[in-house]
């Protein structure tokens, strides 16, 4: 925004000078030649630079603008909304202010010539479609004023800078399977919850805000007070989603990346899991190593959404060092889902470690050879197959919910 200003003062200044060379040159030849209508374009050149830094200075003067957005936080594929206003509290009219919202989204176009009657206002609203998650900018609002003969440009800001976040898209993977956890007996699994199982393990005294739906109605008439049920989780498995984000083995750039395929493989297994209250957990090494701890239900997702919306494929820890170092929280009541387009076998020992001890694994493989790189993920495919790892790949334009299925090329791992 800067260097915009920048190249239209300088745009000015130049239109600026020129009018001013013209107006010595009309003088000089005026003086020296006495020819009346020499003068008289003298009179008007000189007349013209004040009367036209008045107007672009007034065009500015007893305003107010506004930008209402209200859209903080959407997924791609979605639409952030905000309604500029700009209202005039002057007796004459304000003529061709161009307003504009700046924004670093990709797609977003506020830009606007308006006039504006005098104590009048004018308003209209903007929709950006959302083409890629991340984290942005928006405002402030920017007023430029011109003359009419672009001598003099004035720029105003109104209000302040605000940031939107956007999600990642997420897919539905109907047919999406990775072996179960050996699970440890059932009584030593389960564990309290605030959320509805169909465990109910016993009764307490209604607190305020507990739902009606969880009194205990024959408890409350045997003791006269309101009792409510409690619930225990069901014995399952804790679902680890791991991202690989090291810098070198990605291949392709802006959406069509392997980079964002991995996003949207990570989000969407980790919504197939939470929507059947799974609890799930993601870890992450971009720019620093991001660990979401495994929970379930809607504000899980939310969590994740965040994480996965701001990380760059900029890392440059290799995925088996990752395993190594966070095996402890990997034990044999948990599934890991792996998301790499490493086509390097070095973390193949690590996640063989991690199986030998009981903890089951699924991979996802992102082909960096269909985003231009000389790699294939042939190889790292059979050596998983043979380590009974399920494994599946994904290509430059694939359909998601069909390459995550064992239709798509995932391997059968043996129970």
């Amino acid at each position: 925004m800067r260097r915009f200003i920048r190249a239209s003062l300088a745009a000015d200044r130049r239109t600026l000078t020129l009018f001013v060379v013209l107006l010595a040159i009309a003088t000089f030849v005026a003086m020296g030649t006495g020819f009346w209508l020499l003068f008289r374009l003298t009179y008007v050149l000189g007349l013209a630079i004040p009367v036209a830094w008045v107007v672009a200075r007034y065009n500015t003067m007893h305003l107010e603008v506004e930008a209402e957005r209200r859209t903080d936080r959407a997924q791609v594929g979605q639409e952030a909304q905000e309604i500029i206003e700009v209202r005039n509290r002057f007796w004459l009219p304000k003529l061709w202010l161009e307003v504009e919202d700046p924004s670093d989204m990709p797609g977003h176009r506020s830009r606007r010539v308006v006039v504006v009657p005098p104590r009048r206002s004018r308003n209209w609203v903007v929709n950006t479609p959302l083409l890629r998650r991340g984290l942005y900018d928006w405002g402030p609002v920017r007023v430029v004023s011109s003359d009419p003969f672009g001598l003099f440009r004035r720029v105003r800001e109104f209000g302040g800078r605000e940031q939107i976040l956007v999600y990642p898209p997420v897919f539905e993977l109907p047919h999406f399977q990775a072996p179960p956890a050996n699970l440890p007996g059932e009584g030593r699994f389960r564990r309290r919850t605030h959320y509805v199982t169909p465990n109910a393990s016993g009764v307490r005294e209604y607190a305020p805000g507990d739902a009606y739906n969880r009194i205990h109605w024959r408890s409350t008439a045997r003791t006269g007070e309101l009792m409510v049920k409690t619930f225990e989780l069901d014995p399952a498995s804790d679902i680890w989603v791991v991202l690989d984000l090291e810098r070198r083995v990605h291949a392709g750039s802006g959406d069509e990346s392997t980079e964002e395929y991995a996003v949207r493989v990570a989000a969407s297994v980790a919504r197939h899991y939470l929507v059947q209250n799974r609890s799930v957990g993601l870890i992450s090494f971009g720019r620093d190593l991001r660990i979401v701890e495994p929970e379930r239900g809607g504000q899980q997702m939310t969590r994740v959404l965040e994480t996965l919306a701001t990380v760059r494929a900029v890392g440059d820890a290799p995925l088996g060092n990752i395993l190594y170092e966070e095996q402890r929280r990997f034990g044999r009541h948990t599934t890991l889902v792996i998301v790499t387009s490493s086509t390097d076998d070095s973390w193949l020992t690590a996640i063989q470690s991690l199986t030998q001890r009981g903890v089951r694994a699924a991979a996802v493989l992102v082909d960096p050879g269909s985003f231009g790189a000389g790699r294939s993920p042939l190889m790292m495919y059979g050596e998983l197959t043979a380590s009974d790892i399920v494994t599946y790949v994904v290509r430059r334009g694939d359909d998601l919910g069909l390459a995550l299925s064992p239709s798509g090329g995932a391997a059968v791992w043996q129970g």
